[in-house]
């Protein structure tokens, strides 16, 4: 009889996996003290690239539902949607985004065409292999993104460019792509507001804006690998989350948490979702990329909002455990 018993799967990591892996034993710490809290007996399982002996693990603890962390396979940010599909397989309810969801956002260049098929405003960009003659290009910043990994990942100064031509854009991402350290695509910066949009069961929590406090001039406002995980850099400290926005904000934090609302929807999200926004200096949107089970550590910024909705960490667990459940 399941009763309520419950099964936590996240990634396995070891203790020389990166600071941004590691969180995620953070986030199954204090996922798992609220779901004693709510009366679960939760048992915690890593899911690695050995699928059957997690499928071996979850059968024995025939689980009411899996509360799904997994955020990369053995590293790798491409292999994610396998802890969903193996999940799907055994016919488990788990909590989040289904394996259609996560694969087709994890793959950033497959979300920008959706988002392009979709009208949803997304930056120009360049995918690898692309003929410079069939891409709209113009001369300007661009950044080089990782494909399949979080947008941050693999992002330092070295990312960034200036192109003179999309033909000169084409040459430099094909030479960052030749040194074989993952897949990349270029993208246009807009320069102006950075926006996290976070949603629960496809409502808007309160919107937040990443504000770049005292950057030098010329220095990019954008949130790289230092922003988010190096405590003594300069970006660590400069880059300040805020909930608080003047009266004339009013309109774009309306269209930022519409837009977000029609991601959920056009990519089937589940559970909770994070959109990522730019909002250039003429006040026009742009979506950067849609995060799936985005992190819930105590200190994450889906937390920050959720608390700021007024929902302590347990209610926030309790609302995506129910939403899984009642699916």
């Amino acid at each position: 009889m399941k009763g309520k018993q419950a099964v936590i799967l996240h990634n396995q990591v070891h203790a020389d996996s990166p600071k941004d892996e590691l969180d995620v034993l953070v986030q199954v710490e204090a996922v798992n003290r609220s779901l004693v809290e709510l009366g679960y007996r939760p048992r915690i399982v890593p899911f690695s690239l050995d699928v059957d002996r997690a499928l071996r693990a979850l059968r024995r603890a025939d689980p009411l539902f899996v509360f799904n962390l997994v955020e990369s396979v053995a590293g790798d940010g491409r292999l994610v949607h396998l802890a969903p599909a193996l999940l799907d397989h055994l016919r488990l309810r788990y909590t989040g985004s289904g394996q259609e969801a996560v694969f087709v956002t994890s793959n950033k260049i497959l979300s920008k065409r959706l988002f392009q098929q979709a009208g949803i405003p997304t930056p120009p960009w360049m995918p690898p292999g692309a003929a410079a003659s069939a891409v709209d290009t113009e001369a300007g910043t661009y950044l080089l993104k990782s494909d399949w990994e979080h947008a941050s990942n693999w992002f330092d100064d070295g990312s960034v460019l200036e192109a003179g031509s999309a033909g000169e854009l084409r040459a430099a991402l094909e030479k960052r792509n030749r040194a074989g350290k993952g897949c990349f695509f270029a993208e246009r910066y807009i320069a102006g507001r950075e926006f996290n949009q976070a949603l629960l069961l496809a409502e808007p929590l309160p919107t937040a804006e990443m504000r770049f406090v005292d950057f030098p001039a010329g220095k990019l406002r954008i949130v790289d690998f230092r922003a988010k995980w190096q405590e003594d850099s300069f970006e660590y400290i400069h880059t300040q989350r805020g909930f608080d926005f003047a009266p004339g904000d009013g309109p774009v934090l309306g269209e930022l948490q519409a837009i977000a609302r029609r991601c959920w929807d056009c990519f089937g999200l589940g559970g909770y979702a994070r959109v990522d926004f730019r909002v250039d200096e003429a006040g026009r949107p742009w979506v950067l990329e849609i995060n799936t089970n985005p992190c819930l550590s105590p200190d994450s910024g889906f937390y920050a909002a959720a608390e700021r909705a007024g929902l302590s960490y347990t209610d926030m667990v309790k609302r995506i455990v129910d939403d899984c459940l009642s699916r």
